[in-house]
């Protein structure tokens, strides 16, 4: 063989050699990128082909009223799904499934002819239709269980709970505020599938994570129950735009209840318009009104600026501030700092608020909580508003002595009355009382918490005496609040709108408030019932007052609390001959004191006795209706013994009032 010739042979072989190791390292290196680079991708394709995994809304904890009693569960549901394109008859189908769910029969057929792997049909139906669907037997048709959220209160704290969507998530109220906690595993339904598109396994998963909690509130649901009726009613009654209640106990800050109207139904939130949804009582802001002197009467008391016998002249309810003109609803002429928190004057107030300063009283009002955000469980509480004392002008300096010229919240206002019913500790108010697990054990038990002490015990007891007078006393504007049996001491509220359109003060729109506690000697319940813009009378006494006796009374005897006095079943000869008023307030008798009904104080007249300024006046000799109304004049707490005409008192008469808190006075039947 010639030399040239084997060189062209050996050429040929290098050449295919050369194109067979090309050819191994393009199957090779193609080899690599499916099996190693795109092994994922291609793995999920194929899973695909076979395996089809459809998340389902996760289970939810339960809301529970504090005595366990259900507000916000999770049941089983049925939910029917489709693979349109293994359905062979489709309008067969979709007009049996019409039968069945109630559906046009036009709506399923257009879903079923939409081309797509999976869609729903319906969801979250009710077990006896989901037990037909299933009885069908169709082709492409499935049914799965999924998990719906029922509120079985309907109504009942519908604004505090709030409502979840169509997934289960959480947004309004507690749900959307404790998602993260309420929200359980998340669920998946997988289907795998022959190369027919035919389903041959269905199962569930449940991924890692915490497994479901629950919450137990403070609510109360037989007090709210109670509340949402009263508040509805009374609502109706005046034609008001809307109302809000709020129930608390001063000692712990645990809210009882929250009652707002507009209601809505949580279970078919989508047919109450957003604004109905909304929790007012935190997310509302509003002037409040002479509510406010509670609150300047206390921070005057603990500076010590004034006392209750202080006296002012209130100006026959005219009084110049600046250009304005300031007026009272009744022409008033000297009264005391008591009196002037009785009749609800405004001169008055500001008389008060001027001995105080603003800058004292900016600084009280946040002492208070106003301008603050309190509450970590409310979801959208606001902070209201007060104008520094840098940018306060002198009619704004005066007007907030008597409420007007500052918004607040309704939880700021019944957290900052609670302060004075518990002895000047402000508490933090809270709705979640413990977070549980599915078994029911206690995760995160939340316990009382106290802020800040505000006032002085001493100061606090004076305060509520005084506050009692506005219920108890014939001249009060909050005598319509007073509950039979147990002694209410409270402050009435009545506030003009802004006008949203002229920016100035409505001559219509008013918010008509009763803020108070009961009973006054130990607090258990501090009640604020706010009507916003009522038609007809527009005073907080009138509109808001029966609102708080009706609540107080029935939460009163809910929760077992005795009365403080009892009606005697037969009077003696001897109480024949006293004056007929005195007779009605003797027949009150307790097993060791007598305690007077603020209700049964009502008709009282002007003792004759002149009440030397700065020292306890001589009560012998007056009947016991006159020695309360003049105790509780002088800011003081009047405890009595027996019946008939003051006998004796301790202390003795001409004692200094300042630091007396009490008078023990004893009466006898004449002879």
């Amino acid at each position: 063989m010639k030399v040239k010739e084997k060189k062209w042979i050996r050429f040929r072989i290098y050449l295919i050699a050369t194109f067979f190791l090309l050819g191994l390292v393009t199957v090779l290196s193609r080899a690599y990128q499916l099996q190693v680079i795109e092994k994922s991708r291609l793995e999920a394709i194929a899973r695909d082909g076979y395996v089809r995994t459809i998340k389902l809304p996760p289970k939810r904890g339960t809301i529970s009223d504090r005595e366990g009693h259900e507000l916000a569960l999770s049941v089983e549901v049925g939910s029917v799904y489709a693979h349109p394109t293994r359905i062979k008859d489709k309008f067969r189908t979709a007009r049996e499934l019409s039968s069945v769910l109630g559906e046009e029969t036009d709506s399923i057929l257009a879903l079923l002819k939409s081309g797509r792997s999976f869609l729903w049909i319906k969801r979250r139906i009710d077990p006896d239709r989901a037990e037909k669907v299933k009885n069908l037997e169709l082709d492409g048709v499935g049914l799965t269980t999924e998990i719906k959220r029922y509120y079985p209160g309907k109504e009942i704290a519908a604004h505090l709970i709030g409502f979840v969507g169509s997934d289960n998530q959480g947004l309004e109220g507690l749900e959307k505020k404790y998602e993260k906690v309420l929200r359980g595993p998340q669920f998946s339904l997988i289907q795998m599938r022959d190369a027919l598109g035919r389903p041959f396994s269905v199962s569930r998963l449940i991924p890692s994570g915490h497994g479901m909690r629950g919450l137990i509130l403070t609510i109360d649901k037989d007090i709210q129950y109670k509340a949402q009726q009263v508040l509805k009613a009374a609502v109706k009654k005046t034609r008001a735009r809307s109302g809000h209640c709020l129930v608390m106990d001063p000692d712990t800050g645990e809210i009882l209840a929250i009652a707002v109207v507009p209601e809505f139904n949580p279970n078919a939130f989508s047919s109450h318009s957003p604004g109905e949804w909304r929790n007012r009582t935190v997310t509302d802001c509003f002037e409040p009104g002479s509510v406010v002197k509670a609150f300047l009467l206390a921070a005057c008391l603990e500076e010590g600026v004034v006392t209750p016998e202080t006296e002012f002249d209130c100006e026959q309810g005219e009084y110049k501030v600046g250009r304005h003109v300031i007026h009272d609803t009744h022409e008033q002429g000297v009264l005391s700092a008591a009196d002037i928190i009785i009749h609800s004057s405004n001169i008055g107030a500001i008389k008060i608020g001027q001995k105080l300063g603003y800058e004292r009283f900016y600084e009280y009002l946040k002492k208070f909580g106003f301008g603050n955000r309190l509450s970590s469980d409310l979801l959208g509480e606001r902070e209201g508003f007060i104008r520094p004392p840098s940018k306060a002008k002198e009619i704004e300096q005066s007007t907030i002595f008597f409420g007007q010229g500052m918004t607040v919240t309704s939880l700021q206002l019944i957290t900052a009355m609670a302060s004075i019913a518990n002895g000047g500790k402000l508490m933090r108010p809270y709705i979640v009382k413990a977070i549980v697990d599915e078994s029911g054990k206690v995760v995160e038990d939340i316990q009382p918490r106290v802020i800040r002490r505000i006032l002085r015990y001493e100061v606090a007891r004076k305060t509520s005496t005084i506050l009692e007078g506005v219920v108890g006393e014939e001249e009060g504007t909050g005598k319509l609040a007073a509950i039979k049996g147990f002694r209410v001491a409270g402050k009435t509220g009545t506030a003009q709108k802004v006008d949203p359109k002229t920016l100035k003060y409505s001559t219509t729109g008013f918010t008509a408030a009763f803020l108070g506690f009961t009973p006054v000697d130990k607090p258990r319940l501090v009640i604020l019932v706010v009507i916003d813009e009522p038609k007809g009378s527009t005073y907080g006494g009138v509109v808001a007052g029966p609102v708080f006796r009706e609540v107080g009374a029935w939460s009163l005897n809910y929760l077992r609390i005795n009365p403080q006095t009892e009606v005697a079943a037969s009077s003696s000869e001897a109480r024949k001959d006293i004056d007929e008023d005195v007779l009605e307030i003797a027949a009150m008798i307790k097993k060791e004191d007598v305690v007077i009904d603020p209700e049964d104080e009502r008709n009282s007249e002007t003792s004759s006795v002149e009440i030397e300024k700065g020292v306890l006046p001589d009560f012998r000799g007056l009947g016991m209706r006159q020695v309360v109304k003049k105790g509780r004049s002088l800011g003081l707490q009047v405890v009595m013994q027996g019946s008939g005409l003051a006998v004796k008192q301790e202390p003795s008469a001409g004692c200094p009032l300042k630091g007396l808190n009490s008078v023990r006075v004893d009466f006898k039947p004449p002879s």
